[in-house]
């Protein structure tokens, strides 16, 4: 090939950039020298049978349609989606709490998929599947290794289809087999108990399809017990069915309005309780992590007065969402309205704030990073300096016993101060940093910095209730 053939091909492919650039930049094309219509459905099909005709990799026609779907939505606001077939099915079963199979609970262990429960009442259950049961097929297929999502995928089924399971057992030697029939598994997302102090306590994980029917049962159990005050616990709950939670939210807030829905048009929807007498005292508990249908909660709650929020502020999603199913399988989850509390309070982007703010620590009390490490390479006294002495004195002052400002010489106050801690802790008390009393204080200010596991705002809800 010569020069002048490798510049005429450069002058081609320049000429070719500049046509794509004008028809896919600007988006203007030209048909029978007249300008036509920019961006629309033509444009978006012309592409596509370009990248078809021209990508040097290995894509469908089918996977460029189910990106440029995506990619709409990737325009829209962060709680609309479009679900894949497999994906809309997962996304159906996890807000509606129902589900087709053997009704155990599992996670992966060792390399295993081992059972943590079979659920009360269900086919796992009946048929003798027992906790730490390791799952090693499925239908004869060999599942060692594999995502406990994968498992869940092939263990699930239609109500009434049969599934073999094998099972590995600690003290049998040979793998057991069950074949289970899947029922219909329908996950109940409220845990209860009466307190010790008479308090009914009620946490609500999600406001699923089976939400009301539950509550219903408990409050029944409650009422023949003459429970009435009540802490609610929707710490972490994500949300769920807008059906559902005006429907539990019937036996706690007075006749008057739950939630207002404002539409995209501007129209306002109010959904409103029928309750003529609230018969329950309330502390609802929230954070963070309380979101959507939680928050319609709280602020209904809130609202009415019929109870005391205590935590920290939800989350602050305050939209409305419609799903779709579509032909193929999948689905569309798209924002069509906002909700607002009985007052009229916009809670999207803002949440709800407590009554009673209450913040539970997580944090280590001490920033253990900072103190230098007790590492037993030698037992400083009286004179010693070095910053083994440093960290001593650092950890000897955290705890509350006396020295002067920690500055890593070894001197009176700090002989002083070992002297007492080893007498405090049982050891043979003659103020020398020794093996034993580095390793003391190294475990004394781990157990010191350790969070507290006391939950405040549970006890924050006791301390009120009884009040009233």
């Amino acid at each position: 090939m010569t020069e002048g053939d490798d510049e005429m091909r450069l002058k081609r492919v320049l000429v070719l950039l500049c046509v794509i650039l004008i028809v896919f930049s600007s988006g203007v094309m030209y048909a029978n020298g007249e300008k036509t219509q920019t961006k629309d459905l033509n444009y978006l099909k012309q592409i596509i049978e370009y990248i078809k005709a021209n990508y040097a990799g290995e894509i469908t026609e089918e996977e460029l349609i189910e990106g440029a779907i995506e990619g709409v939505f990737n325009k829209l606001d962060k709680y609309s989606d479009y679900y894949s077939p497999e994906e809309f099915k997962e996304f159906n079963t996890s807000v509606s709490g129902n589900f087709g199979g053997v009704g155990i609970q599992i996670t992966e262990k060792d390399g295993y998929i081992t059972v943590i429960t079979p659920i009360d009442g269900t086919p796992g259950a009946r048929s003798g599947i027992k906790p730490g049961d390791k799952i090693v097929s499925v239908d004869d297929i060999d599942i060692k290794g594999v995502s406990v999502n994968r498992a869940v995928s092939l263990i699930r089924g239609e109500p009434g289809t049969q599934v073999k399971l094998g099972i590995m057992r600690e003290g049998i030697d040979n793998i057991i087999y069950f074949n289970i029939t899947r029922e219909l598994i329908k996950i109940n997302p409220i845990t209860y108990k009466i307190m010790d102090n008479g308090l009914g306590y009620i946490k609500i994980s999600q406001f699923n399809s089976n939400t009301y029917e539950n509550l219903k049962d408990i409050l029944k159990i409650f009422d023949e017990k003459n429970v009435e005050k009540l802490i609610i616990d929707l710490r972490n709950n994500p949300g769920g069915y807008l059906d559902e939670v005006i429907d539990v939210l019937q036996f706690f807030v007075p006749k008057g309005p739950i939630v207002h829905i404002k539409k995209a048009d501007g129209t306002i929807e109010t959904y409103n309780s029928n309750l003529e007498l609230p018969k329950y005292k309330l502390a609802v508990l929230v954070n963070s992590g309380s979101a959507s249908a939680s928050e319609i909660f709280a602020g209904a709650i809130q609202d009415s007065k019929v109870g005391t929020i205590i935590g920290t502020t939800t989350y602050g999603k305050g939209t409305v969402q419609s799903v779709v199913s579509l032909v193929d399988g999948g689905g569309m989850k798209i924002t069509i309205a906002e909700y607002l509390t009985p007052n009229m309070r916009k809670v999207n982007e803002v949440g709800i704030k407590p009554d009673i703010i209450v913040e539970n620590t997580t944090e280590p009390k001490v920033d253990l990073s900072k103190i230098p490490t007790l590492d037993k390479t030698r037992k400083p006294t009286v004179g010693v300096v070095g910053l083994d002495v440093l960290g001593a004195e650092m950890i000897l002052e955290t705890l509350g016993y006396e020295v002067n400002k920690p500055d890593g010489i070894f001197d009176e106050a700090t002989f002083e101060a070992i002297k007492k801690f080893q007498k405090d802790q049982g050891l043979y008390s003659y103020g020398v940093l020794d093996f034993t009393t580095q390793d003391a204080l190294t475990r004394a200010i781990n157990e010191y910095a350790k969070p507290d596991n006391v939950d405040k705002q549970l006890q924050k809800a006791v301390e009120v209730l009884l009040e009233k």
